[in-house]
C-alpha cells in the first residue's frame, strides 16, 4: 500500500510538471492567439499576405544571431511547428547569454554604473518572447542554462537598477518617463517568462505588477521642475512618439501578467481609460498615411495603433479605436505594430464594423500639460490647428505658445521636427525656440538651459471653447520666457476660414520682437500677404497690427512696415536646408499688441475669402470682417492688458460700452449691429449699448454666444462660479450651455445663467 501511494504521488507531481510545461507559451504569443491567426491566414487574404511577410523575415534571419528578430522566429515556429525556427531561437538565446552585460558601453561608464538601459529592455522583450515560445522544446538542462543566463543579464540588472533595494539608482523624478516603463516593464516581462524556473524572477514580476501604477500616477515635482506624467484628460506630455512607446511597454507587461497569472490580480490604473481619446484627438486623418501632432521629439507619421491595440486587448474598447486602426498605413513609422509584424499580426482587432468617421468632439484640451487641438470636422483632409504651451524638458521642446496647422492633407504650418540626439543640430536648433512658430525677443527665445533643467515656470492653455463656426483658446507662455517678458499671451480665434492670432506681449526692457513661421510649401509674398501653397492646400498670412507688410517689394521705401526676413535651418532628415520666416518690427519697444490673420483657402485659386478691414478708435483697435453675407466687428481693448490696476478697463466703440479685453459681434450684412445674436466676449464683465444690457457678470468671463435656428447656445469659461445675465428677445426655459441643456431664470435685466463647475 505504501509503495502504491508513493507511485501515485510521483504520477501526481509528473502530471503537475507536465501541465505546467505545456501551458507555455503564455505571455504574448498565446495558443489562443496563434490558433486564431492560423485560421485567419487560411481564409483572409490580408492575413495570408501578412503571414507571408513575417515568415520571409524569419527565413532571412534563420542563420543569424539577431536578437531583434526573435519575435519573427518565435512566431514562425508557433505558426508552423517547424523545428528549424525553434532551433534558431534556441541558438540565438544560447549565444545571447554568453555576454558579460547587455548594457551599452556609454551607460556602463556612468557613475554610478547604469547596468540596465533601453538596449537591455529591448533584449528582455525579445528573449522573453523567444524563451516562452520554445519552452516546451527545451530539455530541463537547457531551460536551467538559458533561464539563469537571461535572469543574470536581463531581469537582475533591470530590477536592481530601477526598483529593488538596496541597489536602486533611479527614481521617478529623475527617470520617470519612457525609460522607466520600458526598463521595468520589459524586465518584468522577462521575469514572467522565467517564473517557473527561478523564484526570484517570480518575485520580481510581482513587484513590477505592484509598482507599475506609481509610474502612471507620478505627480511631478517643484524642486526640479518635473511635469506629472499623465494629464487628467489622458496622455503624456513627452510627445506622441514617446507616449506610444512608454505606455506600450507598460501594457505589454500587463498583457503578459494577465495571460500568465491572473487578470483579477492586475492593479487598477485609472489613466488607461482616457488614453484612446488622447491618441484620437492628436491624429489628423488624411488621404494617405495618418498624420499626428508632432510636438516634441516626434514625427507627423508617428501613430499610436500599437498602444491602441494593446488597450483593446486589455478590454478598453470603443468604435473610435476601430476607426483609428483603419487610418494607419502599414509601415508608416518605424516602431508600429502593423499587421505584417508579429504583435500586429496577432493583436489587430477586426475593423470591418468601424465607423466611417469617429464620434468625437472637434476640440480637445489637455490642461495639465498645455496642449490643444481644434478641427472643423473629422473628414479626411479637413483643417486642424494644434497649440502647445506647457512644459519644457527632455523630449518636450522650447516651444511655449507654438502652433501647427494641418490643412487639405498637409501640415502647412509645421513644427521643424527633430533629428538624432547626438547630432549638434538637435540641441542647437530643433529643440530650441527657433525651430517653432513662436515670438523671439532680441533674437532669443526660451533659455537654452531649459532643455536640461526645465522651465521653473511652465506655460499654460486656458478657456477652450468650440461653438462650431467659432473656436477660441488662450495660450500663456509667459513663464518659460519670464527672463525676458512679463506678458506673453497668445489668443487663437478661429472663425470659418479665418484664424486670428492676437499676441499681447510686454518685455522687461526695450528691444526687438519677431514672429517666426515655419511653412511647408511654396512661399511667395504678394502685397500685404505671405502666401503658402502645397498641392491643393493654400493659406495666406497677413500681419495686421501693429503694422502691415510693405505693399510692394521696395521695402527700403517703407521703413515703418513689418520686415520679412528669410532664415535657414536644417531639414529634419539633415540632408539639406529649408527656409523659415521672420516677421519683425523695425523699431524697439517694450509692449506690443499684434494681430495676424491666417486665411485657410479651399484651394490655391479660391476667391471666396474673408475681407478684412483695419479699424481703430479711442483706446481700441479692431477689425471688420466680411464673409458670406455676414459682418463681424472685433474690438481689442488697449486698456485691458494689465496696465490698469484697480480701475476697470472701460471703452466705447461703435456704440458699444464694455470692459472686455476683446469683444466681437456678428450680424447679417445690411442689418443693425444692435440686433446681433452672435457674440464673442473675451475676459469681460459687461457689454452695453445705450441703456440696454447685453451681458453682465460680477466676474470677467470668456463667452461665445451664437444663435442657431432660433436657439441660443452659450459657451462660458473663466470662473468656477458663474452668475451671468444676458439680453434675451424670447424667454425659453432651457438653453444650451457648454453643450448641455440648462434651465434658466429671468429677472428685469434678462436671462440669468447660473452654475458651478
Amino acid at each position: 500500500m505504501k509503495k502504491l501511494n508513493i507511485i501515485l504521488i510521483l504520477f501526481f507531481y509528473m502530471y503537475l510538471a507536465n501541465a505546467q510545461n505545456t501551458r507555455h507559451p503564455y505571455l504574448i504569443f498565446t495558443k489562443q492567439k496563434i490558433d486564431f491567426a492560423k485560421s485567419k491566414a487560411k481564409s483572409d487574404t490580408t492575413m495570408a499576405r501578412c503571414w507571408k511577410d513575417i515568415r520571409k523575415v524569419a527565413d532571412t534571419n534563420i542563420n543569424t544571431n539577431d536578437i531583434s528578430r526573435l519575435d519573427y522566429l518565435s512566431l514562425a515556429y508557433l505558426m508552423t511547428d517547424n523545428n528549424k525556427y525553434s532551433d534558431a531561437v534556441k541558438r540565438v538565446l544560447m549565444n545571447a547569454i554568453k555576454a558579460k552585460s547587455w548594457a551599452t558601453s556609454e551607460m556602463l561608464a556612468r557613475k554610478p554604473t547604469w547596468n540596465a538601459d533601453l538596449n537591455v529592455a529591448h533584449r528582455c522583450f525579445a528573449t522573453a518572447v523567444g524563451y516562452d515560445a520554445i519552452y516546451n522544446t527545451l530539455t530541463s538542462e537547457e531551460r536551467d542554462t538559458i533561464s539563469r543566463g537571461l535572469y543574470r543579464l536581463g531581469v537582475q540588472p533591470s530590477m536592481h537598477d530601477w526598483i529593488m533595494e538596496p541597489t536602486r539608482i533611479h527614481s521617478l523624478n529623475s527617470m520617470g518617463h519612457n525609460w522607466w516603463s520600458s526598463c521595468v516593464g520589459m524586465g518584468g516581462l522577462l521575469a514572467l517568462s522565467l517564473q517557473d524556473e527561478i523564484s526570484e524572477a517570480k518575485e520580481a514580476a510581482e513587484t513590477v505588477n505592484e509598482l507599475l501604477p506609481e509610474w502612471f500616477d507620478f505627480g511631478g515635482d517643484v524642486l526640479q521642475n518635473k511635469a506629472k506624467t499623465f494629464d487628467e484628460a489622458g496622455g503624456m506630455y513627452e510627445s506622441l512618439n514617446y507616449a506610444n512607446f512608454g505606455i506600450g511597454e507598460a501594457l505589454l507587461f500587463r498583457i503578459g501578467w494577465k495571460n500568465s497569472r491572473s487578470e483579477e490580480s492586475l492593479p487598477a490604473i485609472k489613466q488607461l481609460a482616457k488614453l484612446p481619446d488622447y491618441f484620437l484627438h492628436l491624429c489628423y486623418p488624411r488621404t494617405g498615411a495618418l498624420y499626428d501632432v508632432n510636438f516634441g521629439d516626434s514625427h507627423n507619421t508617428i501613430s499610436a495603433e500599437s498602444c491602441m491595440m494593446l488597450l483593446y486587448e486589455l478590454g478598453i474598447r470603443n468604435d473610435n479605436m476601430l476607426w483609428y486602426f483603419n487610418q494607419v498605413e502599414e509601415g508608416q513609422n518605424r516602431d508600429g505594430y502593423f499587421r505584417n509584424r508579429p504583435i500586429g499580426f496577432l493583436y489587430t482587432p477586426d475593423t470591418h464594423n468601424a465607423p466611417s468617421i469617429p464620434t468625437a468632439t472637434n476640440s480637445y484640451l489637455w490642461k495639465d500639460f498645455g496642449w490643444a487641438t481644434m478641427r472643423n470636422n473629422w473628414n479626411k483632409d479637413a483643417t486642424m490647428i494644434a497649440v502647445k504651451s506647457g512644459y519644457t524638458w527632455n523630449h518636450s521642446h522650447a516651444d511655449a505658445n507654438s502652433f501647427v496647422i494641418f490643412h487639405k492633407g498637409v501640415e502647412i504650418i509645421k513644427d521643424a521636427g527633430n533629428c538624432s540626439y547626438p547630432n549638434p543640430a538637435y540641441r542647437n536648433y530643433f529643440f530650441q525656440s527657433d525651430a517653432h512658430n513662436v515670438i523671439l525677443f532680441n533674437g532669443e527665445g526660451q533659455p537654452r538651459t531649459q532643455q536640461y533643467h526645465g522651465a521653473p515656470l511652465r506655460g499654460n492653455l486656458y478657456y477652450m471653447m468650440d461653438a462650431g463656426n467659432m473656436k477660441y483658446v488662450l495660450a500663456n507662455g509667459t513663464g518659460p520666457m519670464s527672463d525676458k517678458l512679463s506678458r506673453n499671451f497668445r489668443h487663437f480665434i478661429w472663425m470659418d476660414k479665418l484664424l486670428l492670432i492676437v499676441d499681447d506681449i510686454k518685455s522687461h526692457r526695450q528691444g526687438n520682437f519677431e514672429w517666426l513661421w515655419h511653412p511647408d510649401g511654396n512661399v511667395k509674398k504678394e502685397g500685404y500677404f505671405l502666401n503658402v501653397t502645397n498641392g491643393n492646400a493654400a493659406i495666406s498670412i497677413c500681419p495686421l497690427y501693429p503694422r502691415l507688410f510693405a505693399q510692394s517689394d521696395f521695402v527700403h521705401d517703407y521703413p515703418d512696415d513689418i520686415y520679412l526676413e528669410e532664415k535657414e535651418g536644417p531639414t529634419e532628415d539633415l540632408k539639406g536646408k529649408e527656409k523659415y520666416y521672420s516677421f519683425h518690427l523695425p523699431e524697439t519697444t517694450d509692449m506690443v499688441k499684434a494681430v495676424t490673420a491666417v486665411i485657410m483657402k479651399d484651394s490655391p485659386i479660391d476667391k471666396n475669402l474673408p475681407q478684412i478691414e483695419r479699424r481703430d478708435g479711442k483706446d481700441w483697435i479692431g477689425l471688420r470682417i466680411k464673409y458670406n453675407g455676414q459682418t463681424t466687428d472685433l474690438y481689442i481693448n488697449q486698456l485691458a492688458d494689465g496696465r490698469l490696476m484697480h480701475s476697470n478697463s472701460w471703452i466705447e466703440a461703435d456704440g458699444w460700452t464694455t470692459d472686455a479685453y476683446m469683444f466681437s459681434v456678428t450680424y447679417k450684412d445690411g442689418t443693425d449691429a444692435a440686433e446681433a445674436k452672435d457674440f464673442f466676449i473675451c475676459y469681460g464683465s459687461a457689454v452695453r449699448r445705450g441703456n440696454t444690457d447685453y451681458f453682465s457678470s460680477l466676474s470677467k468671463l470668456f463667452i461665445i454666444k451664437n444663435n442657431t435656428e432660433g436657439k441660443d447656445n452659450f459657451h462660458i469659461e473663466g470662473q468656477q462660479h458663474v452668475n451671468a445675465t444676458f439680453r434675451s428677445m424670447s424667454q425659453p426655459s432651457t438653453v444650451m450651455v457648454n453643450d448641455k441643456d440648462m434651465k434658466v431664470t429671468y429677472n428685469k435685466y434678462g436671462m440669468n445663467i447660473k452654475f458651478e463647475e
